[in-house]
């Protein structure tokens, strides 16, 4: 009797494979959905999102990072493109719009060439040639530029901030946002190096843009602890506690005998004398502002209160340090540890109401290194989009004072990559020459989606765009969105980090890279139940 192979099951009932080049195109698929959703936000005159969580709070933005990471996605491919965005963010704080437009463009060029029956790998091979040798070429374009040069730096934060609802004060804001970033800026061995975190922004819906100011100090959202404190204190002697007023209850288990009344009051006597020597110790180092981190006893607040202490409890530790750096002060652990020396100062220290909030602003402090920026706006959305706006301000101009240096915006840059980009793949041999070139049409997408996304006609203004950088000098040269005109972009004040573009394209390119590579796709039982695996399989299905 002749044998009767039966066929060999290696995977769980219940689990999915998707395998070859339908793992190829629905993984490729994902990527140029999540490119398409925020295609229509890049540049200064792109189009907003509305997005709408499950409780019904609305959120208005076009920045790139936050629009990925508010809305839910499942697809495995489709979070690489997110993780794109996500680590732009991260690394420059902006042009994550244009990494994730890249990243799509890529894909969607490297899909012509799989129907072209060109292999996934030499596609991968020749994006990171193309990837290595357009960081040599953006090394090239790069012009050097110094925390004394102010006109930059301005246009800098205003290229950054133009088509994010800032248009109005854009002028203003950048004022504030290149202050801000001088103030907290330190020079060690020759070179700059400025902390985010020392930046605090506040946002309060109330008042006009116009309102909005910078605060040589920090604001700290907390009211006095004891409403018979004093509201304000001029020439303020800051002390920063980290630890409690407060009498701590015994870690085990214990009993007091009490025998008379006289020793109840005797106990209660002993507390109120423990409370009273640390109260005596903070008023005796000259302290007449107190800022604590954790809580305060009421006995304690009652004698800080009559000796005129402005007193702020539960203060976060992130405020505790940047008031630390703000005022000079020393921040100390614990009370009867405080000395003179230990204090920090300040010109004003006063309770003023913002909005429907009282808040505390720390003002006059001499060569602060942490400072903070008070935005005012008539609705929540509106001041919340201006603080996103202001954060990528503060982002870019940060990574401009650590490197120093600048490139052409407007899809400039990208252009002139491009060109010596297609020039180049002249050079390689094989069939990684036409994924070289497919990588320069790429960055054309650029200057392509700024220019759709502003209405002009894109035909016409990449053939001018091209032309044009077949001259000389021509590295600044980009799309003027009012007039569809080529002009020189430096000149126009539109200029960005030249660690931007880095980015964008080494991010996109690895991404990208690592999709391509994929040809398996396999579901476990759990995960084959799931939405993103119905999604994956549906996308498989239309493709066949």
């Amino acid at each position: 009797m002749a044998n009767i192979k039966q066929p060999m099951s290696v995977q769980e009932d219940g689990s999915q494979r998707i395998t070859g080049k339908d793992a190829q195109r629905m993984n490729i698929l994902a990527g140029k959905i999540v490119a398409d959703i925020i295609k229509t936000t890049l540049g200064p005159r792109g189009m907003d999102k509305m997005l709408v969580d499950y409780t019904g709070d609305v959120m208005i933005t076009n920045d790139g990072a936050t629009i990925l990471n508010k809305i839910d996605i499942s697809h495995p491919a489709a979070k690489m493109i997110v993780e794109v965005a996500r680590t732009q963010d991260q690394e420059v704080g902006d042009g994550t719009t244009t990494a994730v437009v890249l990243a799509g463009e890529l894909l969607r060029k490297a899909e012509s060439l799989l129907d072209k029956n060109i292999h996934a790998t030499n596609i991968a091979s020749g994006y990171k040639t193309a990837s290595e040798k357009a960081e040599e070429f953006l090394k090239e374009l790069g012009d050097t530029v110094t925390i004394s040069d102010e006109d930059i730096l301005l246009n800098i934060a205003k290229t950054s901030m133009t088509g994010k609802s800032a248009e109005k004060s854009v002028e203003e804001l950048a004022k504030i946002a290149v202050e801000a970033v001088r103030m907290v800026t330190t020079k060690d061995n020759g070179s700059y190096s400025a902390n985010k975190e020392n930046i605090k922004i506040d946002a309060k819906p109330g008042g006009s843009l116009e309102d909005s100011t910078i605060i040589h100090g920090l604001i700290v959202d907390e009211k006095i602890a004891d409403d018979g404190m004093p509201k304000k204190i001029k020439n303020a002697k800051i002390a920063l506690l980290t630890s409690s007023i407060q009498i701590k209850k015994t870690g085990v288990d214990a009993k007091i005998r009490i025998t008379s009344p006289e020793n109840v009051q005797a106990f209660l006597n002993q507390e109120e004398f423990m409370l009273k020597r640390i109260v005596d110790r903070i008023i005796n180092s000259g302290a007449n502002v107190l800022i604590c981190e954790k809580g305060i006893d009421e006995a304690a607040l009652h004698y800080l209160s009559k000796a005129g202490v402005y007193t702020l409890k539960n203060v976060t530790q992130k405020d505790i340090k940047k008031l630390s750096k703000a005022t000079g002060a020393r921040i100390v652990n614990v009370a009867l540890d405080l000395e003179p020396n230990d204090l920090g100062k300040a010109e004003l220290v006063e309770q003023r109401k913002v909005a429907e909030d009282e808040m505390t602003f720390i003002e006059g402090c001499t060569d602060p290194k942490a400072v903070s920026i008070l935005i005012r706006g008539g609705t929540t959305q509106f001041v919340e989009s201006i603080e996103r706006a202001l954060d990528d301000a503060v982002s870019v101009l940060i990574t401009v004072v650590k490197d120093g240096i600048i490139c052409a915006g407007g899809g400039a840059t990208e252009m002139e990559v491009a060109k010596k980009l297609s020039d180049f793949s002249n050079s390689v041999k094989g069939r990684e020459q036409l994924a070289v070139k497919a990588f320069a049409e790429a960055l054309e997408s650029v200057p392509k989606t700024i220019a759709e996304n502003s209405g002009l006609d894109t035909i016409d203004v990449l053939v001018n765009l091209r032309a044009a950088h077949n001259k000389e000098k021509s590295k600044v040269l980009g799309v003027d969105t009012l007039t569809g005109q080529i002009k020189d972009m430096v000149k126009a004040g539109v200029v960005e980090p030249l660690r931007i573009k880095q980015q964008a394209i080494k991010s996109a390119s690895e991404a990208t890279i690592m999709i391509l590579r994929i040809d398996d796709v396999l579901a476990g039982k759990e995960l084959a139940k799931s939405e993103a695996n119905k999604g994956m399989t549906k996308a498989a299905q239309d493709m066949a």
